[in-house]
């Protein structure tokens, strides 16, 4: 109950701020300070996504769907295929043993990264007065040890969870709109994804993108593949 509550409270928080008026950043907002571009051929390793599907059950409370999961991971993983060749950077590849060893910095990834979307592009009340301002966030020394294994000078972190209201649940929304006489509108599932740019040798983030909606569907390769485009928007080209 309390990993459901984290993200139901998280991607309320990030929907509410990433849809407010006003809240559409300037691409520069999404680099740290002083970061432009990668360099050419620059190393990169993608990261296993960090993903996981749910299904509302009629009493609004999320519930775990491996199936789900494991669809819109192999769909994900064609899309970031597909997207890592058209970027101009070197593939650097990680075996899947590697990939099991590197659980625990993918994890760190996924909390470092909430706390971007909170604190760096959340509500003005959650900014850090230390930061400035400025997307100025590392993942420190333990991301060296993927240097040190692959080779890579930079990885692609990503973090993805999404839901879908179940039949019960649509129907126990439309009561609830009838209920209200339409003054509620109860939403169904949230899509929300981090993906973050790092710096292996310093741990530093150097870019950050956030998506949180109320749409789209990974359970479908075409749908996925929408959305992974979303994520990655505006990546740094390399010069």
């Amino acid at each position: 109950m309390r990993i459901e509550s984290l993200l139901r409270a998280g991607c309320a928080l990030l929907l509410a701020s990433l849809l407010a008026p006003g809240a559409a950043w300037p691409q520069t907002r999404n680099r740290a300070e002083g970061f432009d571009a990668l360099p050419k051929n620059a190393r990169l390793v993608v990261m296993p996504i960090d993903i996981e599907l749910f299904s509302i059950s009629g009493g609004g409370v999320l519930e775990p769907k491996a199936d789900w999961t494991d669809a819109a991971s192999k769909h994900l993983k064609a899309a970031l295929d597909a997207k890592e060749k058209s970027l101009d950077v070197t593939a650097v590849e990680l075996s899947e043993k590697d990939a099991d060893e590197f659980d625990e910095i993918n994890a760190l990834h996924g909390a470092i990264a909430r706390s971007i979307a909170l604190h760096h592009f959340g509500p003005s009340m959650y900014r850090l007065p230390t930061k400035d301002g400025k997307l100025d966030w590392s993942m420190g020394e333990p991301v060296r040890a993927i240097r040190d294994r692959t080779g890579a000078d930079y990885a692609l972190f990503t973090w993805i969870r999404d839901s879908y209201a179940s039949t019960e649940r649509q129907i126990a929304n439309v009561a609830i709109a009838i209920l209200s006489l339409g003054r509620v509108i109860p939403l169904g599932g949230v899509q929300s994804g981090y993906a973050s740019l790092v710096d292996l040798t310093t741990g530093r983030v150097l870019w950050f993108n956030a998506l949180a909606r109320i749409s789209g569907d990974l359970r479908e390769a075409g749908k996925a593949g929408e959305t992974l485009d979303k994520l990655l928007e505006n990546f740094p080209d390399s010069k």
